[in-house]
């Protein structure tokens, strides 16, 4: 049987897992599958098939950063397998600081698409004049910066050392760490984006545009499945803090039980975003169901064959009409002021 001191672990020590490790490690395998899968094609789809408007950009940066943190998912997979860090020093400090920074960027792209939501609602005009794409490039490249400069203070207070990858200073700086990143990585966004959200209804209650508030429901719907599953996490990181620097065991240990049920709801929402745009924009549907189409086509081609020039592919005939319809396109405002409800990006 396995020692509770990862310090005494030797090759012939059996490792026995707990319940809530093994149902850990499943969880960490699901949302490895779906998130590279997922997230991967959301990337593959608004960075190639969709026409590039300024939501895309968000939402291609957005999979990007979830993309990211899925990646290091695999390390954790091993390290609950092994009870141990396994991987440095190095990859310890690193493997932390992704994960801040999925955090960071994901917090400040979505509360830079709601601000970009309340100006396209309340300043029509303006926006239509002043949003570009230039623009969204500058400002998501912007916002990557300032995640990796938040996600600094945590690397520097991370060892890998000893066959373990945790936070090594003292309680105060750990207490300020935790602090800081509540403040900064989640109730300053949230209030941020509850106040463009209230702004938002407001302006469409005014117009009687009740109706054009349909394609928000897919930006409301990310925003909340980040708040709902990264709340618990702040929660429970502020509280053992608290509990830690007054010397309140009990409760210490009550939080630390809880610790890997809240780490893997954090996990699970770098895979939920595209099962979210699946489920309700059609435009991202319909994109994916093309792409998937002209993969599948293009595998299973067999040039060769005299009959594949008797009538056109279902590529030429998609390459046909999507030539057609941008011939007679329009440029495209905002999502929440297009006159396609479906148009979510």
């Amino acid at each position: 049987m396995a020692t509770n001191s990862v310090g005494q672990l030797t090759n012939s020590t059996q490792i026995v897992l707990s319940d809530i490790e093994i149902f850990n490690i499943f969880i960490y395998f699901v949302v490895f599958a779906l998130g590279i899968v997922g997230n991967g094609l959301v990337i593959y789809v608004t960075g190639y098939k969709m026409k590039t408007t300024v939501n895309s950009i968000w939402f291609l940066n957005l999979a990007i950063a979830d993309f990211i943190f899925i990646l290091i998912i695999i390390l954790y997979i091993v390290t609950a397998f092994n009870k141990v860090w396994l991987f440095g020093d190095f990859m310890c400090k690193f493997v932390s600081f992704v994960t801040v920074l999925n955090m960071f960027a994901s917090i400040f792209l979505l509360t830079a698409i709601s601000l970009d939501r309340c100006l396209s609602t309340w300043v029509i005009v303006w926006a239509q004049n002043k949003r570009t794409l230039v623009k969204a490039r500058i400002i998501c490249s912007l916002m990557w910066v300032l995640s990796s400069g938040c996600s600094i203070p945590f690397v520097l207070c991370r060892s890998g050392e000893n066959n373990r990858c945790a936070y090594e200073c003292s309680i105060n700086i750990l207490k300020s760490l935790f602090i800081y990143r509540f403040i900064v990585g989640f109730l300053i966004p949230f209030l941020i984006i509850a106040s463009s959200y209230i702004a938002i209804g407001v302006r469409a209650k005014r117009l009687k545009r009740g109706k054009k508030l349909k394609p928000f429901r897919v930006i409301v719907s990310v925003i909340l499945a980040f708040f709902i599953c990264w709340f618990p996490f702040h929660v429970q990181q502020l509280s053992f803090i608290i509990a830690n620097s007054n010397g309140w065991s009990d409760v210490e240990n009550a939080f630390i039980k809880i610790g890997p049920f809240v780490n893997c709801l954090v996990h699970l929402n770098s895979c939920l975003n595209p099962i979210l745009y699946v489920f309700m924009c059609e435009e991202f549907k319909k994109k994916l169901k093309q792409s998937l189409l002209l993969v599948l086509e293009t595998a299973f081609a067999e040039e060769h064959l005299p009959f594949r020039t008797s009538r056109p592919s279902t590529c030429s005939r998609l390459s046909e009409s999507q030539g057609l319809k941008q011939t007679n396109e329009t440029t495209i405002s905002s999502c929440g002021s297009s006159q396609d409800n479906n148009a979510c990006f």
